[in-house]
């Protein structure tokens, strides 16, 4: 009968252990053989690779399931008996039963040996990083960074590119540890410059001084209720994004609703006509119906804001002094600016081409506010909407 079990790998992990429990109460080779159903020889193929003792390892944890318990589990499973009846045989809670089938499924069902060898194999570690082990993963990761991405709009478009691939998921914690942390060294150092910061620590930013005396301003408080809750596209934020020492400097404007970014060159310097000028071009080359509004800081490159509102017929609205948070979306896009032009930029001899490349770029990064669409996405559905 047992000599069609073959050798002792054959016998399921259950048999392997009521052989080396018997063995080890004392009894004789043929006896746990005749008890397991196996041949004598089988028996003691077991005993020359354990030693007649249970195999050697970490000590399992009372808080884990044993293999014991697992094939309890089957026999219920294959009873029928639902997770609390199980689970009150076994001492254990009902959710302890049923994470346990859930993890320990198979195409053939619930296989207590497999479930053991797999939990066991979930608990080695170290464990290797996934961005090393699945390269199409890492080469997704890669260029999201190259397009200076941050880890959470990759691990969050991930999801949305490859929505039934599970094996292309990666948390943003992930990708930040697999940047940061030596022992893994899954990407290359030069990588981290991609990242907004540059640097692997977080650092807040520090206050800056706002200054500016305009006269005939509009305050931000007489802005209407669309412009504050982002219902109508067409209004914007600015700011100039100055270069080294203060000596150069770009306009930027961000649209409220979409987040589109424009980038305007100022040839002729920061005065408040050049400003203006530069403004007037830029915001002309915008559908009617998507120019509505400008929300500026106090600062004295927006001196011309009259001017500029009768040419363009865009009224202009200033923020309180010193709340440089009531731009937000102005200031959180200026910050990602930095990645490209740092503050030794000098602006005079960027062009408005480079300019543009840089807010292409920025417009197709995912967002989390718009649902992890890009700004050209959302502003092509504007446009659309408003032809």
């Amino acid at each position: 009968m047992g000599e069609s079990r073959g050798r002792w790998h054959h016998l399921t992990d259950a048999d392997q252990l009521e052989v080396l429990e018997g063995l080890r109460s004392g009894a004789t080779l043929d006896a746990v053989a005749a008890a397991v159903g196996c041949a004598r020889c089988t028996v003691q193929r077991l005993v020359a690779r354990t030693g007649g003792l249970k195999p050697r390892g970490v000590p399992r944890s009372a808080l884990r399931l044993s293999l014991a318990e697992r094939e309890e589990i089957s026999r219920g499973v294959v009873a029928g008996e639902s997770c609390r009846s199980i689970a009150r045989r076994l001492g254990r809670a009902p959710s302890t039963i049923s994470r346990e089938l859930i993890a320990g499924r198979t195409s053939l069902g619930y296989r207590a040996w497999r479930a053991d060898v797999t939990a066991h194999e979930r608990a080695r570690r170290p464990k290797p990083a996934k961005l090393w082990t699945c390269r199409r993963l890492r080469r997704e990761v890669e260029r999201g960074l190259r397009h200076r991405w941050s880890p959470e709009q990759i691990a969050t478009r991930l999801v949305r590119d490859f929505p039934t691939d599970l094996e292309m998921r990666v948390s943003h914690e992930t990708i930040y540890q697999s940047l940061f942390v030596q022992s893994r060294g899954v990407f290359r150092t030069e990588l981290t410059r991609y990242l907004r910061t540059g640097r692997s620590q977080r650092r807040a930013p520090g206050q800056m001084n706002y200054a500016g005396h305009l006269k005939d301003m509009v305050l931000i408080s007489a802005r209407p209720a669309e412009i504050e809750d982002r219902a109508v596209p067409g209004h914007w934020e600015g700011d100039l994004l100055l270069g080294r020492r203060g000596q150069s400097a770009i306009a930027t404007l961000v649209e409220r609703q979409t987040r589109l970014v424009l980038l305007v060159r100022l040839p002729n310097g920061r005065s408040a006509d050049a400003v203006k000028n530069a403004l007037v071009l830029a915001v002309k080359s915008l559908p009617a119906t998507l120019r509505r509004s400008l929300t500026w800081d106090r600062g004295k490159e927006m001196a011309a804001h009259v001017p500029f509102t009768i040419a363009s017929g865009v009224q202009v609205y200033f923020c309180d002094p010193h709340s440089p948070w009531q731009r937000g979306t102005n200031e959180n896009t200026n910050g990602l600016l930095r990645q490209y032009f740092p503050k030794v930029t000098d602006f005079s001899v960027v062009t408005q081409a480079q300019l543009t490349k840089v807010a292409v770029e920025l417009n197709g990064r995912p967002r989390q506010t718009l649902d992890w669409q890009t700004p050209s996405e959302a502003f092509a559905r504007v446009v659309a909407m408003t032809v």
